[in-house]
């Protein structure tokens, strides 16, 4: 089973949508549960977005857990995918940095990918809704996508099963309009496949689940 920490502190940011793409996954509303998920059925965890930032942590304590939660996934080797907040704290729980850029970007965007499992079948263009950017990996991350704007667009642990990527695969036209700013480009969703990326994910836990 896969875990999907959802990190809306007060809605939003598409955890229903991972679970959507992704068989037998559950969801756990990490921000207003009690505490660390049991994680004794969980083959593999996919940490969500979130309208807070990692910087946010005095005022959002849940971080601070979250940060340790993350740490735990690394050195246990749970394979975990972490999406645009997931991403960001993946590296910030590691001793990695993250700032908020001043440009909020809600729109498609092109990307260049390393040659990885997590990015069988997905096409550069991929959606992005984020102005937070990592400015620091952290230890044992090393970089596997790039964009214009952002060297650190994707990372994975050169040790541990873990992934992370800013974009978010899950967002697609069925949730378009429920996201006030998004900008319509040249780019199209025809030209994206970034949905593949939580299959590739789904594939990868199951082949660690099999070792």
């Amino acid at each position: 089973m896969i875990l999907v920490l959802d990190n809306a502190v007060d809605g939003g940011y598409m955890a229903g949508e991972i679970v959507h793409f992704l068989p037998e996954a559950r969801a756990y509303n990490y921000p207003n549960e009690d505490g660390d998920p049991n994680l004794d059925d969980v083959d593999g965890v996919v940490i969500g977005g979130s309208g807070a930032g990692v910087y946010d942590e005095p005022d959002q304590p849940w971080i601070a857990d979250q940060k340790r939660l993350a740490r735990r996934l690394v050195e246990e080797g749970v394979p975990t995918l972490g999406i645009c907040f997931g991403h960001q704290i993946l590296n910030a729980a590691l001793g990695g940095a993250v700032e908020d850029s001043g440009t909020t970007r809600l729109h498609l965007r092109d990307a260049e990918f390393d040659d990885e499992p997590l990015f069988n079948g997905v096409e550069p263009t991929v959606p992005v809704l984020h102005s937070d950017v990592v400015t620091e990996l952290g230890d044992g991350m090393e970089v596997i996508g790039r964009a214009d704007y952002y060297e650190y667009f994707a990372t994975r642990h050169r040790d541990s099963p873990v992934w992370s990527v800013q974009y978010h695969p899950e967002f697609t036209p069925r949730i378009v309009d429920e996201y006030d700013g998004w900008e319509e480009s040249a780019r199209s969703f025809e030209e994206s496949t970034a949905t593949r990326t939580l299959a590739n994910f789904a594939d990868l836990v199951e082949s660690y689940a099999n070792d």
